[in-house]
């Protein structure tokens, strides 16, 4: 790994934040708040700033695109994506429409991250039967990663009619950079290899290092199949402060609230201040001051090899200008740190 090559992202799903007062912020509001919070990391110098996409009242974006499409109008430099794109009940052809127009937009900026996606809202709103959520994920990828060489397409798959010499515009100028995202199978992990797309791993919980073997996996398939060096990458979540203790003050309550109200939907267990603090100690959270943030990070990046890491830092309605502070620091403290920490270990 060359630590100079090393790039770093920002990731958000549009979490619905709130006021100083503790009320909502109406979910237009919190939109325009993301176009903020994408042109201070333009500014910052960050790498990467990635949009998910989700169909519920706690996240406010649902068309991930059409914000990347907002921020590429008013950045300069920063590469723009999605945190996932779900593809299962998505269209691939308009989901590659979409994206290679984001690309012109932006002069060739357009970065996407495809996948199932950790929510299920998206397959009864557009129709789609969740008893084939496997199928639709590998069916659609495989179509996908057909549509990556910009080239006259003939295709066949069981969920769709078959495709005969089709084009598909516009054209991107320099080709679109496709990645896969993979929460913990080892199959998942294959099929990336296999459609030669980088590789995004969701360790959203635990140690990083439980996911070196899905490294060392994605690796010795991208070698089996004469791929060649592939980009690894992570998304794990985290939020940066001045100090340690304003951090872990700041993101405690929306964290926990955050995490709550989704394990109540999926039959967990409440969790407390110390499944936090544990969490923060020794599992996937980054929070803390920059230096502490950056020995973390460092960390993950030596232990899987990494090419990108990328921090969600929108966690629960933490208040916009919470977010902004953490951007901040992230891109000027940070990022600058990780560097010094990888060049001193090498």
């Amino acid at each position: 790994m060359n630590v100079s090559d090393v790039k770093f992202g920002l990731n958000t799903f549009g979490d619905v934040t709130v006021d100083a007062a503790g009320a909502p912020v109406h979910q237009a509001q919190v939109i325009r708040d993301v176009i903020e919070e994408g042109r201070l990391a333009d500014r910052a110098g960050i790498d990467y700033f990635a949009v998910g996409e989700h169909h519920r009242a706690d996240f406010a974006v649902s068309a991930p695109d059409v914000v990347l499409a907002g921020l590429a109008t008013v950045t300069d430099t920063i590469r723009l994506g999605t945190a996932v794109t779900v593809l299962s009940s998505d269209d691939p052809i308009r989901v590659f429409e979409r994206f290679s127009t984001i690309d012109a937009m932006s002069e060739g900026r357009a970065d996407i991250i495809l996948g199932r996606g950790s929510f299920i809202e998206s397959f009864p709103l557009f129709g789609f039967d969740l008893a084939q959520y496997e199928e639709l994920f590998s069916e659609k990828l495989d179509l996908f990663a057909a549509l990556l060489p910009e080239e006259p397409v003939t295709w066949s798959g069981e969920l769709r009619p078959p495709l005969e010499n089709q084009e598909v515009y516009p054209r991107t100028e320099n080709g679109m950079t496709a990645w896969v995202a993979v929460g913990g199978s080892p199959e998942s992990v294959i099929r990336a290899a296999r459609y030669k797309m980088p590789l995004m791993l969701a360790v959203i919980g635990g140690n990083a290092r439980r996911f070196r073997p899905f490294a060392d996996l994605y690796r010795q398939a991208n070698e089996q199949l004469g791929n060649g060096d592939l980009p690894i990458g992570v998304h794990s979540p985290g939020f940066v402060a001045d100090t340690d203790e304003e951090a872990r003050e700041l993101l405690m309550p929306h964290w926990l609230e955050n995490r709550n109200a989704i394990g109540k939907e999926r039959g967990w267990g409440p969790a407390g201040p110390d499944e936090f603090i544990s969490e923060v100690r020794h599992g996937a959270l980054a929070v803390g001051s920059p230096d502490t943030v950056a020995r973390k990070i460092a960390d993950a990046i030596r232990a899987l090899d990494l090419n990108r890491f990328d921090l969600k830092y929108s966690n629960g309605p933490m208040p916009h200008e919470h977010l902004m502070r953490c951007i901040d620091l992230y891109g000027t403290e940070v990022i600058p740190r990780v560097r010094r920490i990888l060049e001193r270990e090498d």
